[in-house]
């Protein structure tokens, strides 16, 4: 299924306005660095999923999820007066862990021991001095 050019709009705008009221009513009371990664929202307007990255631990995550769940009111209300919109969506918060899944599967590369295959522009480079 494809995502119209409005909504990718709407997703961004949602996004953006999510991440400065993050600051202003979540980061205070969090000792963790809280980002919002990216929204989709549903294609009738109402309900939004919020992805959040939260820089910290899992008890951190777990915390900032909370207390993200426990304001979605008053960032809802903010949100229908910074943004005008037919419906302002219901949000709902998943973690976004594309940070730590991006890691682990450098680990795994870090940790493939792969022989190192002769230089093929080397080779003729040595062919040619003898």
């Amino acid at each position: 299924m494809t995502v119209s050019k409005r909504m990718v709009r709407v997703d961004e705008l949602l996004r953006r306005e999510l991440g400065s009221l993050c600051e202003k009513l979540v980061a205070p009371h969090l000792a963790a660095l809280v980002t919002i990664t990216k929204v989709e929202c549903a294609p009738d307007l109402r309900e939004a999923l919020v992805f959040v990255s939260v820089l910290g631990d899992a008890e951190a995550q777990a915390q900032a999820l909370r207390l993200l769940q426990s304001v979605r009111r008053e960032l809802q209300q903010e949100l229908a007066h910074r943004v005008i919109l037919k419906y302002t969506p219901r949000l709902r918060f998943r973690a976004d862990r594309t940070a730590e899944q991006a890691d682990r599967v450098l680990s795994i590369l870090d940790g493939l021991h792969i022989p190192n295959e002769p230089n093929p522009d080397a080779a003729t480079a040595a062919g040619e001095r003898e």
